[in-house]
């Protein structure tokens, strides 16, 4: 899926777009970018360039739907959101610490 602000989501004559979530990382806005997709559910991520202060400006990073979806994406996220927090990190073996 693309990500910036080119790809098949854009331009003026386009469906309407409106934000679905909004996060502080480009990697966490893909990883919602690839969920929705994985529902069948085009989205796109903007914004990347100022978050994380890569151009001296700290930004969010906006993950984009069309309206039509804007229901169904919300119910994808919050989905995706609710089984992270049910991962028992002391269970997962994550390796050894190197020095």
């Amino acid at each position: 899926m693309p990500t910036g602000d080119q790809g098949p989501m854009s331009g003026e004559t386009g469906p309407e777009l409106v934000e679905a979530a909004k996060v502080p990382s480009e990697i966490e806005a893909n990883l919602i970018v690839a969920a929705l997709a994985e529902h069948g559910i085009e989205a796109r991520a903007v914004g990347g360039l100022t978050a994380g202060f890569r151009t001296e400006a700290p930004g969010m990073v906006r993950v984009l739907v069309r309206a039509a979806d804007e229901a169904d994406a919300a119910a994808v996220i919050d989905a995706v959101r609710e089984a992270a927090t049910e991962i028992d990190w002391s269970q997962i073996d994550v390796g050894e610490m190197e020095e």
